[in-house]
């Protein structure tokens, strides 16, 4: 008798993850590798999200909190949605939650049931699956196209919808391409999910890293109707440099928040009670600090764009928002280095790390092969560095 479960030993872990573990481990060893592999951003939390979480710890918050979050930062959820997207919600239709990770992983525990197919458009972030299987759903994959800025467009949408379609999972903008949806491209999959009753799954994450004047646009306010089909999933990891805090949160239906809450009451009970108060202050406090996060990132996307679409057979979309970029390597499957053919992109992926001493995450870990992940939440001298041993290395392969 396997003393594992089938579950367990159908799971890998997070690619994205381990990709860091390792350049860190290089790193320890004395080796000097260069990283693209981290999604999170590489400043600080702001000076008054920390002195919050302090104030915290001195007045002596730091016990259990509500298993769903304390009401001062629901409230400041709450508010946040009716500012930034004009959505009304009620404190019972919010849930605190361990991370987004956390927030999406009860989620999909709350409302998938075995049968059930969910549409994940590829290029997807790599939990999206193995959530989904774990609760029981069939995730059913659909592939889009560099020409497309890698969305699912409605034609592509109605031809694997079936009657076990219980929900489509959008991620705008989009980790890993950076790209994200127009309020037109929205209105026509609210259309066909009103019309075929399905579920809508934002993942709006990354809603506040956006370039070049784009309007984000939540498809959960296009209408009433429409926002009874949509469950959010967000949280302050991104936006304000809080990845360690560990504080995610979804809006929805009470049904699924009351299920949502059931779960997280049989697992984690309540998010940390220090990183909460620190979160209250994020969403409700200054918001200089992000802007200024963000004129970084897009000066860097800026460069790394033109520098990666300059190299002989690469090319890289321009991402609407996020700080990754997704550029296509696929010229360069078949060559060799040392005797080893690069076949795919974690064979190519395996030869940056070797012959260049730079971490990306193979595009394949993604439902897209062709490409590679690189996240520039890092230093632009580091971008420079990293870009040179990559291009470097490709002149290698023949």
């Amino acid at each position: 008798m396997s003393v594992l479960s089938d579950r367990a030993k159908s799971l890998r872990p997070s690619p994205t993850l381990a990709i860091n573990a390792k350049a860190k481990s290089m790193q320890a060893q004395g080796i000097n590798v260069i990283s693209f592999g981290a999604g999170e951003p590489d400043f600080d939390t702001p000076d008054n999200i920390k002195t919050a979480a302090k104030k915290a710890i001195d007045d002596g918050f730091t016990k259990y909190t509500p298993v769903g979050g304390i009401d001062d930062l629901k409230d400041a959820i709450i508010k946040k949605f009716q500012r930034d997207s004009g959505l009304s919600y009620k404190r019972s239709e919010i849930i605190v939650s361990c991370g987004g990770k956390h927030s999406f992983y009860n989620l999909a525990q709350a409302i998938f049931d075995r049968g059930d197919e969910v549409i994940i458009p590829a290029p997807y972030w790599v939990s999206y699956p193995p959530m989904v299987s774990l609760a029981g759903g069939s995730p059913v994959i659909v592939e889009t196209t560099e020409k497309n800025e890698f969305k699912i467009t409605p034609e592509d949408l109605k031809k694997v919808l079936t009657p076990k379609t219980k929900a489509l999972i959008i991620n705008s903008p989009s980790n890993p391409t950076g790209s994200a949806y127009a309020k037109k491209e929205l209105e026509r999959i609210a259309e066909i999910a009103i019309s075929k009753n399905f579920l809508i799954i934002s993942d709006e994450i990354y809603e506040k890293i956006v370039y070049d004047g784009f309007q984000f646009i939540s498809i959960a306010s296009l209408s009433q109707e429409m926002k009874k089909k949509t469950i959010i999933v967000h949280g302050v990891a991104k936006t304000y440099a809080m990845t360690g805090w560990r504080i995610g949160y979804t809006a929805g239906s009470e049904e699924v928040i009351s299920a949502m809450n059931n779960i997280q009451s049989q697992s984690t009970s309540n998010p940390t009670s220090i990183a909460q108060k620190a979160s209250v202050e994020a969403l409700a406090g200054p918001q200089g600090e992000v802007g200024k996060m963000v004129s970084a990132f897009a000066q860097r996307r800026n460069y790394i764009v033109d520098r990666l679409n300059k190299m002989p057979g690469v090319s890289c979309y321009k991402p609407a928002g996020a700080f990754y970029v997704f550029p296509n390597f696929s010229s360069y499957y078949g060559k060799s280095y040392q005797g080893k053919k690069i076949e795919n992109s974690t064979h190519l992926a395996d030869f940056f790390l070797v012959a260049a001493r730079v971490a990306v995450v193979p595009g394949v870990e993604f439902g897209a092969d062709p490409f590679e992940r690189l996240s520039y939440a890092t230093s632009m001298e580091d971008i420079q560095e990293g870009l040179n041993r990559i291009e470097e290395a490709l002149k290698k392969l023949n």
